[in-house]
């Protein structure tokens, strides 16, 4: 699925704070804004459209994927020519 960027302002000794304790906790800022994202989207988006993206974005990974190469079973049927 391709992916898009927010931007989002923050008093910046706010933003080196929630650093400096999420890293002693060993938390990426960006995963766990990911996270509450997620969860923004689960609590508003409504499941009939989550469904829709959900198929869409399988039928896209669908076509991205290489199709594996047919086996050759040996049922082939075979051809034969008379030659005169």
């Amino acid at each position: 699925m391709k992916k898009d960027t927010i931007s989002v302002s923050l008093e910046a000794e706010k933003l080196r704070a929630i650093k400096k304790y999420m890293e002693k906790k060993e938390i990426d800022v960006q995963d766990e804004l990911a996270e509450q994202l997620q969860k923004l989207y689960e609590k508003h988006v409504p499941v009939n459209v989550r469904e829709y993206i959900d198929e869409k974005n399988e039928e896209e990974s669908r076509a991205k994927t290489p199709r594996k190469p047919t086996k050759n079973t040996g049922a082939a049927t075979s051809t034969s020519t008379t030659q005169e």
